[in-house]
């Protein structure tokens, strides 16, 4: 199966719970229609957002990688979590970047000396365009949606 993302919103009522027992935090995780699922296109799209393999870099990059541990070990460490504002401003930051400005950032050859995240892009441009960018517009959606609700988000490697 690999290493998978899934990011979950939590309504006001939620995020209390998590804070209170952050053991509750693997439990949510259920891919009912609070998730968003980027499969193994998160590693290329924290690179491609980010110009880094794992370091959190402008208003975008907490998207993904960033937040603070909570909860148990979900497989790839523990879920981290951003607060209502930290949201928001990552979903500022990922309307800022145009599928355009994401295009010119694939570097086939740069990822794969990167060592990112599934070792796929040798196949070309095809994995932008039919892997990279739809969990791109998939991941900020959910950030647009989930901000203009005022929620905090769950991000998760599994």
């Amino acid at each position: 199966m690999g290493m998978v993302f899934t990011a979950r919103r939590l309504s006001g009522e939620e995020l209390a719970t998590v804070l209170a027992d952050p053991g509750t935090v693997g439990t949510l995780f259920d891919g009912g229609p609070d998730e968003v699922d980027l499969d193994k296109a998160w590693h290329g799209l924290h690179y491609l957002l980010t110009g880094d393999t794992y370091e959190i870099r402008g208003d975008a990059g907490p998207a993904i990688l960033g937040g603070d541990p909570i909860g148990p070990d979900l497989g790839m460490g523990p879920a981290r979590l951003l607060m209502p504002d930290a949201v928001r401003a990552v979903a500022a930051g990922l309307d800022a970047v145009d599928d355009a400005t994401l295009r010119a950032r694939f570097d086939p050859e740069a990822m794969s000396e990167a060592e990112i995240y599934p070792h796929i892009w040798d196949d070309g441009d095809d994995e932008f365009d039919n892997y990279l960018l739809p969990h791109f517009t998939a991941l900020r959606t959910f950030y647009r949606d989930t901000a203009a609700r005022g929620d905090a988000v769950l991000l998760a490697v599994t």
